[in-house]
């Protein structure tokens, strides 16, 4: 049965290097791209207080060697041996945070680094879903890429999960309206991958562990405050057709948030503009992607079955790949075989706009 299923992976991981985007990039500003990419690698090694942790240290290497972290066609002859049909892919290279290092030629930057991964998935982008990248420095420009990668086929684009890390305002803010409604206009998906909270290096440079262990446990906690943005302060209510996927979230803690945030609607607070539950806004307009947590099954309708995305997470480490089939019956072990569908192919699809 696990062979005749479509697979939909809602998270996976591919390599974009500088060298490609230059290649999109006028020569003339080679420079200012090499040096804004300089500048955040001594920020973040000032962060890290010059302490290292290096992808070694959690990625199995040969998986993180396989040509299909780097090559769209090799990717495709990986993903059709695994039987798994579409992947909603991200670049390693975040450039929603490294683009305010560039300068003054950050737009230039930011479309050649979208072209770069629109030249990756081009081979088959009804099935390599690239998730693009976008700066918010200017909502003018980023409103006019919105529509411009729509054309291009985008079904998601990743946006800085905290933005008040780069000086801007938070998003209930008057100047972020024309950007939401853009992405409901295109129908594109808001991605918010799970990132590192700059505050959170005060815990990595304290942490004494090997692979910074307490620290790495940290970031998906981080992510819930991006979420109570989306829904406390009435973006999902003025915006019903906006729809946001947090892409490895950890799913551990997310049931028990959402019954709290839930809780405190009727009690001591006031939330202006907010009309439901906030669990209805995350049931209608969200959803969250898993790898092989026993809580994106055992949880699957506490969370919500229609909001949980199964993934493969290719390459990184516990990911489901390979044998995807064969782990997927084992990790949903006596789930009816609808729901199964559901997670690992139907959500997806339907939130992706695959038919």
């Amino acid at each position: 049965m696990a062979g005749t299923r479509r697979l939909f992976s809602a998270d996976s991981h591919c390599v974009i290097t500088s060298e490609q985007v230059k290649r999109n990039l006028a020569t003339r500003l080679h420079a200012d791209w090499d040096q804004g990419m300089a500048r955040f690698d001594a920020q973040q090694s000032e962060l890290r207080a010059g302490q290292k942790l290096a992808l070694e240290d959690f990625v199995d290497l040969e998986a993180a060697r396989h040509p299909g972290y780097f090559d769209s066609t090799e990717r495709l002859k990986a993903m059709d041996a695994d039987g798994v049909e579409c992947e909603v892919m991200y670049s390693e290279f975040d450039f929603t945070s490294k683009v305010y290092h560039v300068g003054e030629h950050w737009r230039e930057c930011a479309t050649a680094y979208n072209d770069t991964l629109h030249d990756f998935a081009s081979i088959a982008p009804q099935r390599i879903l690239i998730t693009y990248q976008l700066p918010l420095i200017d909502i003018d420009y980023a409103v006019a890429e919105v529509h411009r990668l729509a054309g291009l086929g985008a079904r998601s684009i990743q946006i800085p999960n905290f933005p008040s890390e780069h000086d801007m305002p938070d998003y209930h803010d008057a100047r972020y309206e024309p950007l939401w409604r853009a992405f409901e206009e295109t129908g594109v998906v808001v991605a918010n991958h799970l990132t590192v909270k700059d505050s959170l290096y005060d815990v990595f440079r304290r942490d004494p562990t090997p692979q910074k262990g307490i620290f790495t446990a940290m970031p998906a906690f981080a992510i819930a405050e991006t979420l109570q943005w989306y829904i406390l302060t009435g973006i999902l209510e003025r915006h019903p057709g906006l729809r946001v996927v947090f892409v490895e979230p950890g799913l551990f803690w997310l049931p028990g948030f959402i019954r709290y945030l839930d809780s405190r609607m009727h009690h001591h607070y006031d939330f202006p503009g907010v009309k439901e539950l906030p669990s209805t806004y995350f049931r209608n307009q969200m959803a969250v992607t898993f790898v092989s947590e026993p809580e994106g099954v055992e949880q699957r309708h506490a969370i919500g079955i229609d909001s949980v995305l199964w993934s493969t997470d290719f390459p990184h480490p516990v990911c489901n790949w390979p044998d995807a089939g064969g782990k997927i019956m084992k990790q949903f072990q006596g789930v009816p075989e609808g729901e199964i569908e559901a997670i690992t192919w139907a959500n997806g699809a339907r939130m992706y706009g695959i038919e």
